[in-house]
């Protein structure tokens, strides 16, 4: 299970991260791509570490939204927060989701970080962190 740091700069750093789960203390500050969906579960992970900036897979959002059920979780904490479309990237698979992924959901936090739906995910988590 693929867990690596692929940018670094002034402003932070973007670990890749197959799953949640594996968040650690070390990430703290970090933006994290993760391949987990969007939902509760995933949003509790998240917030076991101060993060800069979470992206998860929409997993197709399901029903009353729930594979995005985390932005919201996480919009309340203050803790940025988005999602891939899961047409544009795979569900379990970071790497892909770095290079293939585009936003498709952000909560207000992700929005005043300067991210939106249709953004591809690697320019613009490298402009976030490049200072």
């Amino acid at each position: 299970m693929l867990k690596k740091e692929v940018v670094k700069g002034q402003k932070g750093r973007v670990v890749l991260m197959d799953s949640i789960t594996k968040v650690s203390p070390d990430d703290e500050g970090s933006v994290v791509v993760c391949a987990s969906h969007g939902g509760s579960s995933s949003g509790e992970f998240a917030l076991e570490v101060p993060l800069k900036v979470v992206i998860f897979n929409d997993a197709g959002v399901g029903r009353d939204n729930a594979g995005i059920a985390a932005l919201e979780m996480l919009q309340s904490r203050g803790v940025a927060a988005a999602a891939v479309a899961h047409t544009s990237g795979r569900i379990g698979d970071s790497l892909d989701m770095w290079e293939n992924g585009v936003l498709s959901h952000v909560n207000a936090a992700a929005l005043a970080a300067g991210l939106k739906p249709g953004a591809v995910v690697r320019p613009a988590l490298t402009a976030l962190v490049a200072g």
